[in-house]
């Protein structure tokens, strides 16, 4: 049996369809996961949450910058989501972020998609840093970081404002070596 390279032992990483706005939809309901990740917004309507998705479905991917659906390898239930972004391929370095649904969190689901995330990118695609920032205020994404082998390598205080408070944002990063090191 061939092996693909997104899939791992609890989650694969696929593309977008449509029939998904449903559980992203539902995990839009869960405010202080949504701020962890980015910001909270106000309700989207079942119809916008449909059209986005299918809209997201169709779209190119790019090689190196895309967005993928983090899905139990079991039955292809969509559990969250990973990207990429502020890709610099000169320097070989990119960032990227993650979000689980209120529901699956501390399933193994996250440290998994993002193993999964770096082997295509530092061996398929050659880069040879990736960085993740986290807000202060989300411990859960903090100890994940740090228990995968990430390094912190800053912080920039309070920079950002949610929830009746001003957050710090953490740089963490990881090389090539230092994934090669701990995950072959």
């Amino acid at each position: 049996m061939t092996s693909s390279t997104w899939v791992g032992d609890r989650v694969r990483l696929r593309a977008r369809e449509p029939e998904d706005w449903e559980a992203f939809h539902a995990f839009d309901e869960y405010s202080d996961a949504v701020r962890n990740g980015w910001r909270l917004s106000p309700p989207k309507s079942v119809a916008r949450a449909k059209k986005e998705m299918a809209e997201r479905a169709e779209q190119e991917l790019d090689l190196d910058e895309f967005s993928l659906v983090i899905a139990t390898k079991q039955d292809n239930e969509a559990v969250g989501s990973i990207n990429t972004h502020e890709v610099d391929r000169v320097h070989g370095t990119f960032c990227y972020g993650i979000a689980v649904g209120t529901p699956h969190h501390r399933k193994g689901y996250a440290s998994e998609a993002v193993v999964l995330l770096l082997r295509y990118m530092f061996f398929e695609r050659r880069f040879q840093k990736a960085e993740a920032r986290v807000y202060s205020s989300n411990e859960a994404s903090l100890a994940l970081h740090r228990r995968i082998g990430f390094v912190e390598e800053g912080r920039r205080r309070r920079c950002r404002y949610a929830n009746g408070r001003y957050d710090d944002e953490f740089l963490f990063g990881m090389t090539v070596e230092e994934y090669t090191e701990r995950y072959g």
